[in-house]
């Protein structure tokens, strides 16, 4: 069996689309280029909280991730107090690659998904660029509902990041994408562009992850010259999963 799916016209038509965004105009170069080279900071293991650490006492989360599913929706979750509505994570739960964003996108709501409207449609012609979609991914945000400012408020950003790095546990991914700078502190605990360029190590329960801390789409729409560098995220992202078919 593959490792993804086929893809169909369609997506085959918005991977081209974002190779000609992201500055990508040959197949091959005339000269080699080591994608990895760039200068990083040694990566450093980002473990998952114990679990007696990982919530105050009486709201432990739960360690299945069908029952956590349930638990980030109700009146458990940290931001179930907030206004709007809370929106569920998306895709496989046994996912090879996970996604996740900070919040919900102002239409989201509406739409009942993470990621929709402009952004959404970059989301899908990126992940169709690197054999992915959203059918193949779980997707999911730190903050099921948007906050009121739409920014991941700072003083709950430590909890978020403990729920978020218990579901990636859980989901236990062989990859993990972060888009966007405040998706890489809740989670990765430091800013995207100190630990960008690099496959980071999560270690959780079930094993280890590598982490890629990207450009959230939003910011794409808005700085579209930043497309190059996310596709060199992109390709760090599925860089040697080809190799483990199933």
């Amino acid at each position: 069996m593959d490792a993804y799916p086929p893809l169909d016209t369609a997506d085959y038509a918005s991977a081209l689309d974002w190779w000609r965004d992201a500055g990508v105009d040959v197949l091959v170069e005339d000269a080699p280029r080591d994608w990895l080279a760039t200068p990083i900071a040694p990566p450093r293991p980002v473990v998952a909280p114990a679990a007696a650490d990982a919530a105050p006492a009486g709201t432990a989360m739960p360690d299945t991730i069908e029952a956590f599913a349930g638990w980030r929706l109700g009146p458990d979750a940290p931001e179930a107090g907030w206004s709007g509505v809370s929106l569920a994570a998306s895709g496989p739960i046994d996912a090879r690659v996970m996604v996740l964003v900070d919040c919900p996108e102002r239409e989201d709501g509406d739409a009942g998904t993470l990621v929709s409207g402009a952004a959404g449609r970059l989301l899908d012609r990126m992940l169709a660029a690197v054999g992915l979609s959203r059918e193949t991914v779980h997707l999911a945000a730190v903050c099921a509902r948007r906050p009121a400012s739409g920014r991941m408020p700072r003083d709950i950003e430590a909890r978020l990041g403990e729920v978020a790095r218990h579901h990636v546990g859980l989901v236990a991914p062989e990859r993990l994408l972060l888009l966007g700078d405040a998706t890489s502190r809740a989670v990765l605990s430091a800013e995207r562009p100190a630990v960008r360029g690099g496959l980071q190590p999560f270690n959780h329960k079930r094993g280890q992850t590598g982490v890629v801390a990207s450009l959230h789409p939003r910011l794409l729409l808005e700085r579209p010259a930043l497309k190059a560098e996310s596709w060199r995220d992109l390709q760090l992202l599925v860089a040697g999963m080809e190799e483990r078919k199933a």
